[in-house]
């Protein structure tokens, strides 16, 4: 390992952060430690190489969840290359006492029965509204459910499941290679550990059918894009009465006419015109909660100046504060004068002694100063 640290801490992210954020944040790091940007500093090119090996373990979601589990053991027994081609930790320790298990006395583990289902990912866009608000949301979606006539048995009704006589319901057979003792899944009930003689005729013996669901979920105030909401049971059925797998559905936020978003604050540019940012005022900003938000503009403002109103931005997620809103302010120069508007400008340009606008004045004083009158 090029640094013993925890790869979450080298990546500087949550261990609950997601794809997104863990991508952003190593791509953050590797430039600012990139070798080519560092020449010659020895830590910076460790911190580069343990950086990337961090997010190579943690982009790779077996690898993320092995990790997560034993930490930097997941891979010291095998190293990373143990997970291509799918086979997880769980399979490198099966393989592990299938082989060993014998000479130490001891019968290996037994793994039998069917499956837990597969979880199951759906994408819902929602309005930054709905994201302010919360709402109730029906989605429609493909799942592979439990047959009802067998009950996802998968036997036909009025009949059961016997135990597999070639592995005797373990799931698993064992092979003699040489010196060796290899377990393998059983070939005739294919891990399951039983086998049906009279299938269900709706189901054909898979004790699962697929068909569209219908599910009401709560979206909670404050949500934010890629907020991951996790319904549990919701995911597809597992093979022949094994437990479900889980929903997970990922929240997306549309663009907003006004408003962009920052974690918990809003944030919207306002155009004000030069009579109001000189001689000041108030304007009003509609929130998204209806309420119609005083902003008060001190005489004088300026372009780029923000003015920050508190607890007037997005909800915090599962609780009851407020962020707040921040308007940035853009003074606009009039394209439409009347004559009489056009005469009276003329009049106050006449009168101007160049105090009024201190930074302009300012800045053609220096460069007088730099080139001569």
């Amino acid at each position: 390992m090029s640094l013993d640290i925890d790869y979450y801490e080298l990546l500087e992210c949550e261990r609950t952060a997601d794809d997104k954020t863990l991508k952003t944040s190593y791509r953050r790091l590797a430039m600012q430690f990139h070798p080519d940007r560092n020449p010659g500093d020895h830590e910076a090119e460790a911190k580069f190489k343990a950086i990337n090996e961090a997010y190579d373990c943690l982009k790779d979601p077996q690898k993320r969840a092995a990790y997560d589990r034993f930490g930097k053991a997941a891979f010291q027994s095998g190293g990373a290359g143990g997970f291509g081609g799918g086979q997880g930790f769980e399979g490198f320790s099966d393989i592990f006492e299938s082989v060993f298990g014998e000479f130490m006395g001891g019968g290996g583990r037994q793994r039998s029965g069917p499956r837990r289902g597969a979880d199951l990912r759906y994408d819902l866009e929602i309005s930054l509204e709905e994201a302010f608000h919360g709402k109730s949301e029906t989605i429609r979606f493909d799942v592979a459910a439990n047959c009802e006539p067998c009950g996802g048995s998968g036997a036909k009704p009025g009949t059961a499941a016997r135990t597999c006589q070639t592995c005797g319901g373990r799931g698993q057979v064992r092979a003699q290679q040489g010196f060796f003792v290899v377990e393998r899944a059983c070939p005739s009930c294919h891990g399951a550990g039983q086998v049906i003689a009279d299938p269900c005729p709706n189901c054909r013996g898979e004790g699962r059918i697929d068909r569209e669901k219908s599910l009401e979920v709560k979206i909670p105030a404050g949500v934010d894009e890629g907020t991951r909401i996790r319904v549990t049971g919701e995911g597809e059925a597992g093979g022949r009465g094994a437990p479900p797998g889980d929903l997970y559905i990922f929240l997306h936020v549309k663009r907003h006419a006004i408003f962009e978003r920052d974690g918990t604050t809003l944030a919207a540019r306002c155009p004000i015109s030069f009579t109001t940012a000189a001689l000041g005022g108030e304007i009003e900003v509609p929130g998204l909660d209806g309420e119609i938000i005083p902003v008060k503009i001190p005489a004088g403002i300026q372009s780029g100046k923000q003015l920050r109103h508190r607890g007037s931005g997005m909800p915090v997620l599962n609780s009851r504060g407020r962020g707040d809103l921040v308007i940035e302010i853009a003074v606009e120069t009039p394209t439409r004068l009347s004559a009489r508007q056009k005469e009276l400008l003329a009049e106050f340009r006449e009168t101007e002694t160049g105090e009024e606008c201190p930074a302009s004045s300012g800045f053609f004083a220096k460069i007088k100063g730099m080139f001569g009158e």
